[in-house]
């Protein structure tokens, strides 16, 4: 359900379990999380999914039973936010509930014009993990983080871009020929260089 591919230090990462929507359990979220802590050698790192829709969030029967509140969210975002490579999060489509926090540790974020971002964790019940409303207000300030936490807002791909959630809205057949045209450089360049310029940008 998580696929791996290394091409000449680009790690590409694949959420492959698209007759459930990408919807995460917590053993694909610690391979999740796994792949991400050993990436340090990586020279960049594109995150994507398989079908129409990134991610559901949460597999249901798995976030009643605890998946909703544990650490393991927090442990793969942090471990995303830590790389010292680029990370682009290519959104193939919809992205829902607690895969916003992976998403949101990228350091770019494309996707497509189909593509909707939802956060509905009060309406369901639960806190964000810590860091998603820090690095989504960062992103795109507090008044449009409570629309999405607090008013329960389903945003547009339109508006993702508007707002400074997502970087560039991408043709779905140009999703991952343009996610790597974004990391080739980064990919060609010496890493101590490129590690350094992301520390700057911190």
């Amino acid at each position: 359900m998580i696929e791996l591919n290394k091409e000449d230090g680009l790690w590409i990462v694949t959420l492959n379990n698209p007759g459930k929507a990408n919807a995460l359990t917590g053993a694909m979220l610690t391979e999740l999380a796994e792949i991400a802590e050993a990436a340090t050698e990586a020279r960049a790192f594109i995150l994507t999914g398989a079908g129409s829709v990134f991610s559901a969030g949460a597999d249901l029967a798995e976030a009643r039973a605890g998946l909703a509140t544990s650490d393991v969210w927090e442990r793969l975002s942090g471990a995303i936010a830590a790389l010292p490579c680029l990370t682009v999060a290519a959104l193939n489509g919809t992205l829902a509930g607690g895969a916003n926090g992976m998403v949101l540790a990228c350091d770019i974020r494309i996707a497509v014009p189909s593509a909707k971002f939802f956060y509905p964790v009060m309406k369901l019940g639960f806190l964000p993990q810590p860091s998603d409303p820090v690095r989504m207000s960062a992103l795109i300030g507090p008044s449009r983080t409570k629309l999405v936490l607090m008013a329960g807002q389903k945003i547009t791909a339109d508006e993702a871009y508007a707002f400074g959630l997502v970087d560039r809205v991408v043709a779905p057949d140009k999703l991952m020929q343009t996610a790597r045209e974004l990391v080739a450089d980064s990919v060609a360049a010496d890493p101590r260089i490129a590690a350094g310029i992301a520390g700057l940008c911190a």
